[in-house]
């Protein structure tokens, strides 16, 4: 059975924006199907979006990582955030996570409880690393602090 590694989006931005973590990342992943939430999109979007405006990103390199995203979505076996992700009581015993994190944490506990299981939390932000080991998600590479 092949591994599935749940990708969280500062480790996916760090791929997609050729950052010094996107290397390892990407070397972690390697032979595993990928697994996020929709939310991974979205929040990809934003920050896109967000150092284009603040001019971090020429027209050309945002055009090229929207594409990029776009094909990408082939790649991953997306969940919708749906009612049943909400009002689980699912938290971290010492963090409480920002609301899109939990989202994501609780994205991947269903991978991991509901869908042939999980093998890998990929993570760059070390809060969400922390809250992720609180609820037993298994933990890849060290993070750095996000």
């Amino acid at each position: 059975m092949t591994p599935r590694a749940y990708v969280d989006t500062s480790s996916y931005l760090a791929v997609l924006l050729g950052e010094a973590d996107g290397a390892a990342v990407r070397n972690r992943l390697v032979g595993h199907a990928l697994c996020s939430s929709v939310l991974l999109l979205l929040e990809a979007e934003r920050n896109l979006v967000r150092l284009a405006r603040d001019r971090l990103l020429t027209a050309g390199q945002f055009q090229q990582a929207m594409e990029h995203m776009k094909a990408d979505r082939e790649l991953f076996t997306l969940r919708d955030f749906t009612l049943d992700l909400t009002l689980t009581g699912q938290f971290p015993s010492v963090r409480i996570p920002r609301s899109l994190d939990l989202i994501h944490l609780r994205t991947a506990c269903w991978f991991a409880q509901e869908a042939q299981g999980l093998d890998r939390f990929e993570t760059l932000d070390e809060a969400q690393a922390a809250a992720a080991l609180e609820l037993g998600l298994p933990i890849a590479g060290k993070p750095s602090s996000g």
